[in-house]
């Protein structure tokens, strides 16, 4: 992708020829790359070359969108190369939540409140089932997945991470893989959809961005508030539902618990057979009190 990325630059931003160019990680679905130290590169790692050149255009058009209705900072998009199917925006300041703890997490539910309250009554709420009509869900699948479907992945998720999961814990795990999962949502919004700690941007105690949009969906909002729960704690999350603004239901605590469950052994499994160690380790750590 080297090359790849010294072409896109020569025909938009020559001015970094030959700045340094770093490796920033790679998820499941983005290789991403530093440039300059100012500048975000990234690629969708699966796809035909037209399949990752709509996915670049889509997010730029996503990105420029969810800026309108966001109350804190996302990437800025400076261009797409077609030839290159390569995205590039501003890098924002700060650095991943996951590997940069803050001292007191309950300081972000105020400023994540606000901002999941804006986004999820932006335009795009449809009830399940329905078709949205704005303009932002327009820009986004809808993500209508049932409970049964979560929980069905979770314990496929758990054969995997059994192994690493003290004899103690397994239980109460498998106790939660037996019951029945809870009711869906009455409303589905506009959401990230993949808000984990390593998505939050942060430079001491404050949040400076929102990165990777590329799961957006129109969804039921307690996702966003799970991965919250999951990697911040159930305090944080009742400091979050106690000043959200949206629709209740979003923050149902049965809800969000079930969510965090699920994504959590989805982390432990991912981590353990990726090589991506950190998410196995964040995991691990997380699951006391993820299912108290």
């Amino acid at each position: 992708m080297l090359d790849d990325i010294r072409a896109a630059l020569a025909r938009h931003q020559p001015r970094y020829d030959g700045a340094p160019v770093v490796p920033l990680g790679a998820g499941l679905d983005n290789i991403a790359y530093e440039v300059g130290g100012d500048l975000v590169l990234r690629r969708a790692r699966a796809g035909t070359m037209a399949e990752r050149l709509a996915a670049a255009r889509h997010e730029a058009d996503l990105l420029a969108a969810v800026a309108a209705v966001s109350s804190l900072p996302v990437p800025e998009p400076v261009f797409v190369d077609e030839p290159t199917a390569i995205l590039a925006y501003r890098r924002l300041p700060g650095a991943p939540l996951h590997l940069n703890p803050v001292a007191d997490p309950v300081a972000l539910a105020g400023p994540l409140a606000q901002f999941l309250s804006g986004l999820h009554v932006a335009p795009g709420e449809v009830t399940p089932g329905g078709d949205g009509g704005s303009s932002l869900a327009a820009l986004v699948e809808v993500d209508d997945t049932p409970a049964e479907e979560w929980l069905a992945d979770a314990a496929e998720s758990y054969e995997t991470a059994a192994v690493a999961v003290d004899p103690a814990d397994r239980a109460r795990i498998e106790a939660f893989l037996a019951a029945a999962p809870p009711a869906g949502p009455t409303l589905l919004t506009f959401c990230h959809n993949d808000l984990g700690a390593e998505h939050l941007l942060v430079d001491g105690a404050a949040i400076t961005g929102v990165i990777d949009w590329s799961d957006a969906a129109v969804a039921d909002p307690a996702v966003d508030l799970a991965r919250l729960y999951r990697d911040l704690g159930p305090a944080v999350f009742e400091r979050i539902a106690a000043a959200y603004t949206g629709d209740p239901d979003a923050v149902d605590p049965g809800r969000v618990a079930f969510y965090a469950r699920c994504a959590l052994l989805e982390d432990i499994a991912y981590g353990l057979t990726s090589g991506a160690t950190e998410y196995a380790r964040l995991g691990l750590a997380h699951l006391d009190r993820t299912f108290a």
